[in-house]
């Protein structure tokens, strides 16, 4: 009975097209067991050149352990299974000399292949962010100094591994496992309004106050501090007016040009706009309870933080794809740094609750090439004293 290998292969692009790099992993069918890794820095090409490149990398090495085994490639891109597979025609001239050239590897009997979703490629993503790292220093990948088995050293054997995903390193080995750059948010919360300082509930459906005057000093103060740092290399903020103002100092300061994200607003507190916690108590008891109850519950006429959650999410997420590997300063609200905390420690939505974040206070937050996230600071106000 002939052998099987399994074949895992992935490729990225920083910046779509940018700086782009594949990765690929032969394991053994059988036992699991990693035969080779294949990584390289590609220069500029599309995030589909780069997966091709990984496809075809990682039949040769299969190729070379056994030219007669048979290949069950495993890829997170469905657009290169389903082309492989030929479901889909080929339809971009760049595709289709790669998807030829992946063919002539081994015979179309031997190779068959299956989707899988992104978290069970661990493996081979990490290869090929370790060769867009190593490109961006001007070199290339180096099998000596892979880190990429650690993100799947708990692997199964293959075939039985199929519906479960690597294990990743726990939260906070990210470091000791040497996983690249990581794309840093420094989460700074705006400086202090007039509501604020009365305690009032200030979101983003009622009036957008300016900064007060402390809120200028403070934001002054916090420009003056991240400058002396040195580490921030973008400024992102939330389209409401206060964090605008603050951003700008910063960005200002910094000589940086501000990008506005709308998906990094306040929640809209709806009816409790401008109400202080006891008003709204008192004035709305029931849907006060059921609010502290339920993430999925929404004041009257406003924005549940379930939802906000989901806003959040997809604003991380393209803004670690878009300044992938950076230092980036995100100014916003409380209900977004909580949410990114939150989502960064895997904590409950109750936990938005116990976490207390001051006018102007400063957070950060690491985000890995594996999927991993560790949270390296939380309310820093050592800049306001």
């Amino acid at each position: 009975m002939a052998r099987t290998l399994v074949v895992e292969a992935d490729g990225g692009s920083r910046g779509n097209p940018g700086p782009a790099g594949y990765g690929a992993v032969v394991c053994d069918g059988a036992t699991g067991e990693v035969l080779a890794e294949a990584a390289e820095f590609i220069g500029t090409h599309t995030n589909n050149v780069a997966e091709y490149r990984g496809l075809i990398a990682g039949l040769r090495a299969a190729h070379a352990i056994d030219p007669q085994a048979r290949v069950r490639v495993r890829m997170d891109s469905k657009l290169v299974v389903e082309q492989m597979s030929g479901r889909w025609k080929i339809k971009h001239p760049d595709m289709r000399p790669l998807a030829a050239e992946a063919k002539t590897v081994l015979p179309a009997e031997q190779v068959s292949y299956e989707w899988i979703p992104r978290e069970k490629n661990k493996h081979a993503d990490r290869l090929a962010n370790e060769a867009m790292d190593a490109g961006k220093r001007g070199k290339q990948w180096e099998p000596g100094r892979s880190s990429a088995a650690l993100v799947t050293a708990a692997r199964q054997p293959a075939d039985e591994a199929v519906d479960e995903a690597p294990k990743a390193p726990p939260v906070g080995w990210a470091e000791a496992a040497d996983l690249g750059t990581p794309t840093t948010f420094v989460l700074l919360r705006h400086g202090e309004t007039p509501l604020t300082a009365e305690k009032r509930f200030s979101g983003s459906g009622g009036d957008d106050p300016d900064l007060s005057e402390k809120g200028r000093w403070q934001a002054q103060r916090v420009a003056d501090a991240l400058a002396a740092r040195g580490t921030v290399q973008a400024v992102v903020t939330s389209p409401l007016a206060r964090c605008r103002q603050t951003a700008q100092t910063v960005a200002d300061r910094l000589g940086l040009d501000l990008r506005v994200d709308e998906g990094l607003r306040e929640t809209d507190f709806g009816a409790w706009e401008g109400l202080t916690f006891a008003e709204v108590k008192e004035r709305h008891p029931a849907e006060l309870d059921a609010w502290l109850g339920s993430a999925k519950t929404a004041p009257p006429g406003g924005e549940s933080f379930a939802a906000v959650a989901r806003r959040v999410s997809l604003t991380r997420d393209k803004l670690i794809a878009r300044y992938a590997g950076r230092t980036v300063l995100v100014v916003t609200h409380v209900t977004p740094i909580k949410t990114l905390v939150r989502l960064a420690l895997g904590a409950p939505p109750e936990s938005l609750f116990r976490m207390e974040l001051s006018a102007a206070a400063l957070s950060a937050v690491a985000y890995y090439g594996d999927g991993n996230a560790s949270l390296r600071l939380l309310n820093d106000t050592s800049h306001l004293r």
